[in-house]
């Protein structure tokens, strides 16, 4: 009698830790699992359409009752041949690359110099000039669109890339001069003293000492400049008007629709080559981007 009531608890005991086990995958999966997957099928889907849209040939494009919508049946190269031997797309990626440079550049070097006055010098009302700065972030750029294009007008930049090398930085210095803000403050004034100590100046700190500190901080301001200055379209559609200066998001919507008619492939090949630098230009500095968001220097 004794051994056949132990049995069942013995079975009983057993059979709990698998039911709590299930129980705890399944929760794992239903709560981070299926959420992630879903997540990464509505991030990636956009960038798969757009990679076979880019190889697909005009019959697989325009008749989806013969051919499979979502893959390449004869994968063609006649529409990245048109974009580059056909259309002055190469002239376009370099205005790009060099307007986003640019305005990067002069974005991260007022954006420093502003970050550090506001966060070290310690002036009174130095925190409600770093908010006032942000605030002028949430500015819509279409309200400034109008006093912009009447300097631009004036200062004889109109159809210049120059122009959008310095309209460019209305809207970045802001933002970047907030998010340094928040990481200078997180590196230990301490040290500063010391080099203050040693009879070092303001700009020997700055350069010798705060910024090696700060470069993952600069770094993901970096990118944000770049990627806002890549993809900016009102400024760029506004103050360029011939097709040679034009930028990558502006040209390949006006310059590669005519009328009425859309030409896809071309349209999705610019799109791709367009979205390549940035993709490079991530891959490069992410594990910089991501120490960034995860903290500064410890003390």
């Amino acid at each position: 009698m004794s051994a056949t009531t132990e049995a069942p608890q013995t079975n009983a005991a057993s059979a709990q830790p698998e039911a709590m086990t299930w129980d705890s995958k399944s929760r794992r999966m239903v709560t981070i699992y299926v959420p992630l997957a879903c997540f990464l099928i509505i991030l990636l889907f956009p960038f798969y359409w757009m990679t076979i849209t880019a190889f697909k040939p005009n019959a697989e494009l325009y008749d989806y009752n013969t051919h499979n919508p979502f893959w390449i049946t004869s994968p063609t190269l006649d529409h990245i041949r048109l974009l580059l031997f056909g259309t002055a797309y190469p002239r376009w990626l370099m205005t790009t690359m060099i307007v986003a440079v640019c305005a990067t550049f002069l974005s991260l070097l007022a954006s420093t110099l502003a970050a550090y006055a506001i966060q070290r010098l310690r002036y009174k009302g130095s925190q409600y000039v770093g908010l006032g700065i942000y605030l002028a972030y949430l500015v819509p750029p279409s309200i400034l669109f109008i006093p912009l294009a009447t300097m631009v007008f004036q200062l004889g930049l109109f159809d210049s890339p120059l122009a959008l090398i310095l309209v460019y930085p209305t809207f970045l210095i802001p933002f970047c001069t907030w998010l340094l803000i928040g990481y200078f403050k997180s590196i230990p004034f301490e040290l500063e003293e010391c080099a203050l100590i040693d009879g070092a100046t303001r700009l020997q700190i700055l350069w010798q000492i705060t910024l090696p500190l700060a470069v993952p901080g600069l770094i993901s301001a970096g990118i944000f400049s770049f990627t806002l200055s890549w993809n900016e379209f009102i400024y760029a559609l506004a103050f360029i008007q011939s097709s040679e200066n034009k930028t990558v998001p502006v040209a390949i919507l006006t310059e590669l629709v005519t009328g009425d008619v859309y030409q896809w492939g071309a349209l999705m090949a610019g799109s791709l080559l367009g979205s390549l630098p940035v993709a490079i230009f991530y891959s490069f500095f992410v594990d910089y981007y991501v120490s960034s968001l995860t903290g500064a220097v410890k003390e």
